[in-house]
């Protein structure tokens, strides 16, 4: 009898890009809240204000 099984990748591909995922949405809400005021008050200065 064999019980050949493949392994998968699938599950490690799919940590890896969520993990990276995390990471970079990390770093985007802690450059907004470091940055956040500044960041609107250029916008608002170039009249883009609004589309925030």
């Amino acid at each position: 009898m064999r019980t050949d099984t493949k392994k998968s990748l699938t599950p490690l591909i799919f940590a890896l890009v969520t993990g990276a995922l995390a990471l970079v949405s990390l770093l985007a809400f802690k450059g907004w809240m470091a940055n956040g005021a500044d960041i609107f008050l250029s916008l608002a200065q170039a009249g883009l204000a609004w589309c925030i």
